[in-house]
């Protein structure tokens, strides 16, 4: 209310655009995440392996040829 009169700003102000408003579905670094869930796959020879909860596919290395894994998008 800057003249005192009861009036605020012109428009109502930003109502209702709390925190997080109009983000559904970001990860925390502002990216969006895959899941626990899925599969991480080898880039080199194709292999599969079932994605651990907590630990990155590029952390874990390929059974058959020891490359870093990769998560499918």
């Amino acid at each position: 209310m800057p003249l005192g009169d009861g009036t605020g700003p012109p428009g109502g102000g930003a109502r209702g655009l709390g925190r997080g408003a109009g983000r559904g579905g970001r990860g925390r670094q502002g990216g969006f995440a895959m899941g626990p869930g899925g599969n991480c796959v080898c880039p080199n020879c194709g292999a599969t392996a079932l994605h651990q909860r907590g630990v990155p596919c590029y952390k874990q290395k390929c059974p058959n040829c020891g490359a870093a894994m990769t998560r499918p998008r």
